[in-house]
């Protein structure tokens, strides 16, 4: 599939890259500070605003056994599940105010959903998407619940082996969704550029023939910037205030200013890659005048021969092409050429039987 619609924008190869502002956790649970955050979203230069829709106890469950204890090297080590939930999630009652105004802004407004009470709250919210988060690509029926609602359906793959990966899009595709995007992710918190693998994009592309991109959580805009040339056509990012407000997410998120950054680079990118063609253009066109070519650099009476001391291959372009240089020496002139000219055929006497040029 070459593209996909999102409320009125095709995303997919031949379109702008797809740039999304996700937000999660940043708005540290403050209405006022999420508010701001969408206004701030827009300025940068993003296309949409994603959210998370969840609260603790769709998510996961109060316990403190070892099961739920977060351990592994990560960020929030130390934590359960239920506490770092409890204090990421955006309260439910905010969405219809942020969609309002985000698409006042003209932001395209979207979000994760992470059981099927959050699924049918979005579907009432009339979203015009559902991202399915790296950690929800195993469940199913979760995935097959958000396909079935007839809205294209954004996959990341941050912890998924391939074959989780082809299971999830089977999925999508048994109730009738084949409006898939898949995002090359890898599921370390900050990830390090080693652990990225952007090779693995163009893979995804080539083997599942959908829209594909790329969710980021490095701490640089050099990344997505890459991958817009390895053909990501949606690029999801974190988007932070400012990463003194604190939070779950910050350490990975990205400020106003350095989002900016890496819109206005992507769209340099994208700009700069035009097509899988070798042409010249127009404006390149024009400027073949200054080219080399043949000219006149001492003057040559009529009769008196070429030679490499009288003629030379110089810029600008209006003489003989340079390939003619071996032709035309030791011949001669059929007049008087004034140091300067450009040189052409009608500047050479023809031997007899020779073919004019």
């Amino acid at each position: 599939m070459t593209s996909i619609t999102i409320q009125d924008r095709k995303i997919g190869v031949g379109e702008p890259v797809f740039i999304v502002a996700e937000v999660s956790a940043n708005h540290r649970q403050r209405l006022d500070v999420a508010l701001k955050t969408l206004e701030a979203v827009k300025e940068a230069g993003a296309d949409a605003v994603k959210f998370q829709t969840y609260t603790p106890d769709t998510i996961t469950i109060d316990s403190h056994q070892e099961w739920f204890q977060i351990k592994h090297g990560t960020i929030w080590d130390g934590k359960t599940l239920y506490q770092l939930y409890k204090e990421a999630y955006t309260p439910w009652h905010w969405y219809g105010t942020l969609k309002t105004v985000a698409e006042d802004l003209g932001l395209i407004c979207f979000s994760s959903p992470f059981d099927k009470t959050a699924v049918d709250f979005l579907h009432e919210m009339q979203t015009p998407a559902y991202k399915v988060a790296s950690f929800e690509i195993t469940d199913i029926p979760l995935i097959q619940y958000i396909a079935s609602k007839g809205k294209p359906v954004i996959i990341s793959t941050g912890v998924a082996e391939l074959s989780e990966i082809e299971e999830a899009v089977a999925a999508c595709k048994d109730v009738g969704n084949e409006d898939i995007i898949l995002l090359k992710c890898s599921s370390i918190y900050p990830t390090p550029f080693d652990e990225i693998n952007l090779g693995g994009l163009t893979y995804l592309k080539e083997h599942f023939k959908t829209v594909v991109g790329l969710s980021d959580h490095s701490t640089s805009i050099s990344v997505p910037v890459a991958s817009v040339v390895l053909g990501a056509s949606v690029i999801e990012k974190h988007f932070t205030l400012d990463r003194a407000l604190g939070g779950p997410d910050s350490e990975f998120s990205l400020e106003p200013s350095e989002f900016r950054r890496m819109v206005q680079a992507v769209r340099e990118v994208e700009a700069a890659l035009g097509d899988a063609s070798y042409r010249l253009s127009e404006r390149v066109r024009q400027n073949r005048v200054h080219v080399r070519s043949l000219f006149v650099v001492k003057d040559v009476q009529a009769g008196e021969s070429f030679t490499q001391d009288n003629v030379r291959s110089i810029r600008p372009g209006h003489g003989l092409h340079p390939r003619y240089l071996k032709d035309i020496l030791s011949k001669r002139a059929t007049a008087f050429i004034k140091r300067g000219t450009p040189l052409s055929w009608q500047h050479v006497e023809k031997e007899e039987g020779e073919d004019c040029h």
